[in-house]
C-alpha cells in the first residue's frame, strides 16, 4: 500500500465536493491550516516551558546557625 494515485485522489476529491459542496471547501481549508497552525503553536510553547523551569532559581534555604540552635534549646 503506497501513495494514493492521481485518478484515486480526483475521485476522493470529488466525493468531498458531492458532500461539503463547493462554497463550504475553503471554510473546510481555512478550518484545518487554523488547527495546524494552533497545534504547531502548542507543541512549541511546550517546548520553551521546560527551558523556563530549568531557569528559575530555587529557593535557598538556610541551614540552622548556632544561634537558632541555642533559641530552640
Amino acid at each position: 500500500m503506497g501513495m494514493p494515485s492521481m485518478p484515486e485522489l480526483l475521485i476522493v476529491l470529488a466525493i468531498v465536493v458531492l458532500l461539503f459542496g463547493a462554497k463550504k471547501i475553503p471554510d473546510l481549508a481555512k478550518g484545518m491550516g487554523k488547527g495546524i497552525k494552533d497545534f504547531k503553536k502548542a507543541i512549541k510553547e511546550d517546548e520553551e516551558e521546560p527551558k523556563e523551569i530549568a531557569t528559575k532559581e530555587e529557593p535557598k534555604v538556610e541551614a540552622p546557625t548556632e544561634e537558632k540552635k541555642s533559641e530552640n534549646a
